[in-house]
């Protein structure tokens, strides 16, 4: 499988250590950075990652940073993408079988090395159910457009 990864400075260690460990695994794996300690902006990265997602470049991402959160959100902002925030395996399944999620994100301050490569192992080998899901999934990246009151 084509996967990109991509995190901020606070994940960079536990990023080499996942594309080694995935490379390992036989996937093809594109690392769009940080690559060291150096203070960075967790949404460029994102959006790198939302990009090599959305192009198809890369079937799956995964995006790290301290908490996970902010990287997420930047993912997030690409209506292709749909990012999953996780911290143990069970939802990283259910964010494939019902959300059709096609990027993971973690937080490294707050998930191990072991606890990571769960996640991500139950992300890549679970398929989307669809059914029913589908239905949702498509609303999430079309968004109906919602009037606001001034």
């Amino acid at each position: 499988m084509r996967i990109a990864i991509a995190s901020d400075h606070a994940a960079y260690e536990l990023k080499a250590l996942l594309a080694d460990w995935l490379r390992a695994d036989g996937h093809e794996v594109t690392d769009l950075g940080t690559n060291g300690p150096d203070s960075v902006d967790y949404p460029d990265y994102g959006y790198r990652l939302a990009e090599a997602v959305a192009s198809g470049s890369a079937e799956k991402g995964v995006a790290l940073c301290g908490s996970g959160i902010g990287i997420s959100i930047s993912v997030n902002r690409n209506p292709a993408c749909r990012c999953a925030l996780v911290s143990e395996p069970l939802s990283a399944k259910l964010s494939r079988e019902h959300n059709d999620a096609n990027v993971i994100a973690l937080g490294a301050r707050l998930t191990g090395i072991d606890m990571a490569k769960a996640c991500i192992t139950a992300f890549l080998t679970t398929d989307f159910a669809g059914d029913r899901h589908a239905r949702r999934v498509d609303k999430l990246s079309h968004p109906p457009i919602l009037e606001t009151s001034r």
